[in-house]
Formats: structure tokens, C-alpha cells, sequence
């Protein structure tokens, strides 16, 4: 499902009211565990997280007009989904999430190359997704990324 919201805020408001408190305490634990340098915002029609052309003037090498995207979550259809570019791009964070999720949640992880879903919504590992939001600075995203658009 998209929005066609203007901000995180509107985003919410959007969505069903049963799925409105989980987004909101989601994005509640992002923002409290974001490492300086990456900024909120709307992108690809979901709550984004972005590295600013303010930091990073080259922008997106797939369109340099947006910022640098590094994780976003969206209310789909039958979940709410969880992206995050880092456990996609690094591996060892990656192999962290996986070891440390069962500790979190009982439930089998549902997830794809950097989307994690989340089809019961009363069992989001909110202190996990912070963990993870802190694991990786605005500074190692760039280089990352970076090191990537190289090896092309």
C-alpha cells in the first residue's frame, strides 16, 4: 500500500488506526537511536531515513537529485515492513540480526535482502530495531556505499 504523504507525521495519519500505534512507537525508537548525519523525512512514499545532500551533496547515484537512503519502514498490505540498506550491504551486521533476533521475538524472521516484515504487529522488537539503528554511522554508510559504486 502507498501514501502519498508530505511527512512522517501525515504518513501515519494515513495508515489504519489499528497499525498507527505501532508506527508511531517505530518511529519513536529510530529517532531516538539515529546517529547524527542522517535525517528523517518522506522517500519512495514511506518514512525514510537519508543521508542529506547538507552531508552528502552527490546524492543518490540513481537519481543525484534525492538523498542517500539508508533505512525506511512502510505499513503494507499484510505487515509492516522494515528496510535497512545496512544489513543488505554488510555482512557481518546482517549475520548480528540474525543471531540476535530469535532472542527478541518468537517468531520465524521474515525477511528479504533488506526488508524485514513484521506480520503481527504486537510483536515488533522495537529494542532490536534501535539496536540495530545505532549499529551503523552516517560516516560507514557513505563509505560503504561508496566502496560498491567502485567494485561497478
Amino acid at each position: 500500500m502507498q501514501y502519498d504523504a508530505t511527512s512522517p507525521e501525515d504518513y501515519i495519519s494515513q495508515v489504519p488506526e489499528e497499525r498507527q500505534d505501532a508506527l508511531k512507537k517505530l518511529r519513536k525508537t529510530i529517532n531516538a537511536n539515529l546517529p547524527k548525519g542522517f535525517e528523517e523525512g518522506i522517500q519512495y512514499k514511506m518514512i525514510g531515513y537519508y543521508i542529506p545532500h547538507s552531508v552528502y551533496p552527490d546524492g543518490y547515484h540513481c537519481d543525484p537529485k534525492t538523498p542517500l537512503p539508508f533505512m525506511s519502514f512502510a505499513s503494507q498490505k499484510n505487515s509492516i515492513n522494515f528496510y535497512h540498506m545496512g544489513i543488505y550491504a554488510k555482512k557481518e551486521l546482517l549475520d548480528w540480526f540474525v543471531d540476535e533476533y530469535p532472542k527478541h521475538c518468537k517468531r520465524k524472521l521474515d525477511m528479504g535482502k533488506s526488508c524485514i516484515r513484521f506480520k503481527n504487529i504486537d510483536e515488533i522488537p522495537y529494542e532490536l530495531l534501535g539496536e540495530l539503528t545505532r549499529k551503523m554511522s552516517s560516516e560507514e554508510w557513505i563509505k560503504i556505499y561508496e566502496l560498491a559504486l567502485k567494485k561497478k
